[in-house]
């Protein structure tokens, strides 16, 4: 009966174990850094204001001056290829995924490539 007794406990730990693994797995939160085509203060904003704003991603930074987007997100939530799309939808070009035309064409002078120069 005691060794009965240490099976079944034995058996619910481990399940417990691995329920606690897959609750861990599924909130899983990963950080990317990928390179778009912004060009100004004004694409950081635009970028920005839409990313930080959507359910599952955590943190949305982009380095104007390296085009470099930061996102920290939630795996489960949402997928890198989803974000990539929210960019690719306000005009910007994003890790290979070219920008939605009608979107770029709606962008202010100063957010399309070479925009900023001679600013």
């Amino acid at each position: 009966m005691k060794l009965l007794n240490i099976i079944i406990f034995m058996s619910i730990a481990m399940m417990s174990i691995g329920q606690e693994s897959e609750k861990q797995a599924k909130k899983k939160v990963e950080t990317v850094v990928m390179l778009t085509s912004a060009e100004c203060g004004s694409c950081k904003e635009r970028i920005e204001g839409k990313l930080n704003y959507v359910s599952g991603i955590r943190f949305a930074e982009l380095d104007v001056p390296t085009q470099k987007l930061t996102v920290k997100y939630k795996t489960s939530t949402i997928s890198k290829a989803e974000i990539k799309k929210i960019v690719s939808d306000l005009g910007y070009e994003i890790d290979g995924l070219k920008a939605d035309s009608a979107a770029y064409e709606a962008l202010p002078m100063c957010c399309k490539v070479g925009g900023m120069e001679g600013h």
